[in-house]
């Protein structure tokens, strides 16, 4: 008589990711997540994890399992030890990243093209444009959510928050009229990095390592004839050709040595004596003397575009300080000796170390690039020609010159390969260009009666470092690069010009007079209207209908609207320690009400997200916010990781062919698998991904374990093995195996336990390993002869059966 069978049984030749399919469906009929989500909802003990919003733009990469594994990891085990949690995930929804991808499906090519969607009527084409940002935002969340319950991520997906909310938007107006209170909001003019693809503004924060590229420039080495001596030059290096029409100085340091040199013509040239054998090699006639830089300082000279009307009104205008010969400060702008000649290029009006270096000693500027980068009128032949589309027509210009006249302008033209920086999200080469934008101040003190005792006087910056101090960082080394990030970073960007998607900064300014204020609510806004309410009420606080209401200047009455600029995207991250928060009893944002919801979960207990970026980013304004609204650390503690790249090391990027999508690699290799290869990899160092690593820790760890599985299974099921009745057997086994692997099970989880609670995922990832391969190669290889069909019922057979159900 066959024995009743107490296990499914399974096959040896597995489909792991079929198999979890099949369990996903299971999971959903019965009910599994919902029921996890809510096992501790009588506990009083909390686990608060704050989701970093993954962006709702694109299916998810295989990269972002590294994440998304952590996050499920830590949740699980907290929840496992009887702790209530939120389980709430977050969608980040607003900034160019959605921007760019909807202009490229309808085929725009410039911000024209978005204002005419919809002909002749800009404010309808806006709408229309925001509208199907929205649209692609709801699409790409409902897609990762998808794609995330796949992974096996646990999560209370019905209530996932995202940055486009009003509760969003309206918390940052919150932070920012608080800002404004203590002193920190101000108008700035400033050279910046700007997209002339995106037409906008690019903050310091958005300037990302990874968004540097390679790239090769032509740079020129060009003679500037020094007034009042013959055959004298200034030698000068650039590698941005296109920024010549606008120098107005060259800078020395005044510490250096520079070497007057004679050519075999007998023209003269100054430059770095170190930099002498670089540039000339020996092919010159000799060195004529050597002087200190402050013995140049003061030197004017002739350039190469001075007939350029723009170029002769500041020279009229301003003839003590237009091309001159001025002493650097190295804490602005730094001369080295290791490239270029020592004397450097400055163009106030697109470089930001040549403006601070322009506005210490008053220099003049010539703004010389609209927001297209095309070439602005004053510029006689270069007017509306693209500086970074055409960038030869500077060069060719230099050397025509040349040929038609006396005058040498060009020294030497060579190729110049250099890390480069491009728009974070359209690739376009940056450019430099002079624009008046909203700034909060890093080194400003608090203004007096607004702070906590023991904070009032203090800057931002020194508030935020404290505030970083108070984290618990993984690796430790982050709170190091964190406080290095504040320390050297300048005032907080926060507006972005010619935008349409995003926060509506809610900044008030009068043309007029100068005036501006900050309105910092919904219900603020509606109290100061003066008109226009009607056209917004109902709508989201976005672009064109919160642009229709006007208040009243506070100083001369005038009616006053909104500045056009939408915010810096990191603003919408940064505020969701407290927009996210909503009272599950009052269905209101619990932050700006009672606060007390909000108080159980804050700070959160835990964050992790990766470290490239993110110390600029999300970490950075969340630290900021906490400090500006409640003098503490949004999070207690923080565990970084590095990045997911390809085997051989280089990033998945899909222009290169080897970007893999999270669905396609868990259809491949099942999604087990490339959490696995996430949770036992070292945080500090990039893991290396592909095909040859999911198929070796499959065969070492997952197969590994199914062979064990398929070995009980088959075996128990044979000789009748039932679990409610002969587990007791598993107390009762003499056999020396059974008790050594039962110990080293005990010894297993007390080491995982212990780990996961320091947040080190690969401690007790590898000792699960080592475990495994234990119990396969040692305790099951051993224990073969102690069950089966051929082995008389007994104790010690039982036994070993009891054991492994157990392990």
């Amino acid at each position: 008589m066959a024995k009743k069978q107490a296990f499914t049984p399974v096959v040896q030749n597995v489909n792991f990711p079929e198999m979890e399919k099949k369990l996903l469906a299971e999971w959903q009929e019965r009910g599994i997540v919902n029921k996890y989500l809510h096992r501790n909802d009588a506990s009083a003990k909390r686990f608060s994890f704050l989701d970093g919003p993954i962006t709702a733009n694109n299916p998810m990469g295989v990269h972002h399992a590294w994440g998304r594994s952590f996050k499920d990891l830590w949740q699980r085990f907290f929840n496992m030890r009887g702790y209530k949690g939120r389980f709430q995930n977050g969608f980040d929804c607003q900034g160019l990243w959605v921007e760019v991808e909807v202009e490229k499906e309808l085929g725009i090519r410039n911000k024209k093209d978005i204002e005419n969607l919809v002909p002749g009527d800009r404010k309808a084409s806006i709408a229309k444009f925001v509208e199907l940002c929205k649209t692609r935002v709801l699409k790409y969340s409902a897609i990762q959510t998808e794609q995330s319950k796949r992974l096996g991520y646990f999560m209370d997906w019905d209530n996932s928050y995202y940055t486009m909310s009003d509760e969003n938007n309206y918390m940052i107006w919150h932070f920012l009229k608080t800002c404004h209170e203590k002193g920190w909001i101000y108008k700035g003019r400033d050279s910046v990095p700007w997209c002339p693809r995106c037409q906008t503004a690019i903050s310091q924060h958005e300037m990302l390592t990874e968004d540097y590229k390679e790239v090769t420039h032509k740079a020129i080495y060009f003679e500037l004839p020094i007034i009042g001596r013959e055959r004298e030059f200034l030698l000068v290096w650039t590698t941005t050709p296109w920024t010549l029409p606008a120098n107005i100085a060259v800078a020395v340091d005044a510490t250096f040595d520079y070497a007057l040199v004679e050519d075999t013509s007998g023209d003269r040239f100054w430059i770095a004596k170190d930099l002498v054998a670089k540039v000339f090699g020996k092919d010159y006639k000799q060195i004529v003397k050597t002087v200190k830089g402050k013995e140049l300082v003061g030197l004017k000279y002739r350039g190469p575009f001075d007939d350029l009307p723009a170029a002769t009104k500041v020279a009229k205008e301003h003839p003590d300080t237009f091309h001159t010969v001025i002493a650097t400060d190295p804490t602005i702008l730094l001369v080295t000796t290791t490239e270029g000649t020592g004397l450097v290029h400055t163009a106030v009006s697109a470089g930001t170390e040549d403006f601070r270096l322009g506005k210490k000693y008053g220099l003049p500027m010539i703004p010389v690039i609209a927001d297209n980068a095309d070439y602005l009128s004053g510029l006689g032949f270069l007017t509306g020609k693209n500086a970074k589309k055409h960038p030869e027509i500077i060069l060719d210009y230099l050397a025509e010159q040349d040929k038609k006249s006396d005058k040498d302008w060009v020294f030497l033209i060579e190729n110049y390969t250099h890390r480069y920086p491009a728009c974070w999200r359209c690739k376009t080469e940056l450019v430099w260009k002079v624009a008046d934008e909203w700034y909060i101040a890093m080194d400003k003190p608090e203004k007096q009666g607004t702070g906590d005792r023991g904070q009032e006087g203090k800057t931002l910056r020194e508030q935020m470092m404290e505030t970083a101090k108070m984290i618990e960082w993984h690796p430790a080394f982050g709170l190091e690069r964190e406080l290095d990030w504040l320390k050297n970073m300048h005032d907080w960007l926060i507006s972005k010009p010619n935008r349409y998607w995003g926060l509506a900064l809610p900044i008030y300014e009068c043309k007029s007079c100068g005036w501006f204020d900050v309105v910092g609510s919904h219900e603020e806004l509606k109290q100061r209207a003066v008109n226009g309410w009607e056209a917004f009420d109902g709508h989201t606080p976005h672009k064109p209908y919160i642009d229709e209401v006007k208040i009243k200047c506070g100083t001369c009455g005038r009616l006053v609207h909104r500045l056009d600029d939408v915010g810096n995207v990191w603003l919408d991250a940064g505020i969701v320690p407290f927009s996210t928060y909503v009272d599950p009893k009052t269905k209101k944002l619990s932050y700006t009400t009672d606060k007390s919801y909000w108080k159980q979960w804050f700070p959160a207990d835990f964050i992790t997200e990766s470290f490239p970026g993110q110390f600029k980013n999300w970490f950075y304004s969340m630290i900021a916010m906490a400090t500006v609204l409640e003098k503490t650390n949004p999070f207690k503690t923080l565990l970084g990781y590095s990045t997911m790249v390809d085997e051989k090391g280089e990033p998945f990027h899909k222009s290169k062919g080897n970007a893999i999508e999270f669905i396609d690699g868990a259809d491949a290799f099942g999604a087990d698998v490339i959490r696995w290869v996430c949770a036992k990899h070292e945080i500090t160092s990039n893991i290396q991904f592909g095909k040859n690593v999911a198929d070796e820790t499959r065969r070492k760890f997952h197969l590994l374990l199914w062979n064990v599985y398929n070995f009980f299974v088959t075996y128990a099921n044979v000789d009748g093995f039932q679990p409610s009745t002969n587990s007791k057997f598993k107390t009762q086994s003499s056999n020396i195996l059974d008790t050594w692997i039962l110990s080293k099970l005990s010894q297993l989880v007390e080491t995982a336990t212990t780990s996961l609670e320091k947040y080190d995922a690969m401690t007790a990832s590898l000792r699960i390993e080592s475990f495994a391969t234990d119990l396969s190669q040692w305790y099951v290889r051993r224990s073969r002869d102690r069950v089966g069909p051929t082995t008389d019922d007994s104790p010690d057979k039982y036994g070993c059966y009891a054991t492994l159900h157990e392990v």
